[in-house]
C-alpha cells in the first residue's frame, strides 16, 4: 500500500480496503497514526501562519 493512500485512509478521504483483515491493534495502531497527522498537518499551519501571516501584520 502506498503512503498517498495510507493517508487518505487516515483522514477518512478513502475507504478502506474491505477484503483486509482488521484486528484490534491495528485499529489502535491507524488511530495513533491519525492523530499524529493530523497534530503535525496543525503545526505546519501554525508555523506558516507564524512565518507568513503575522510579519504582514506588523
Amino acid at each position: 500500500m502506498g503512503i498517498w493512500n495510507q493517508m487518505g485512509e487516515y483522514l477518512f478521504i478513502k475507504k478502506r480496503d474491505p477484503n483486509q483483515e482488521r484486528t484490534k491493534w491495528m485499529k489502535y495502531m491507524h488511530g495513533m497514526n491519525r492523530l499524529s497527522l493530523l497534530i503535525f498537518i496543525i503545526g505546519l499551519l501554525v508555523m506558516l501562519f507564524k512565518l507568513l501571516i503575522l510579519p504582514m501584520l506588523k
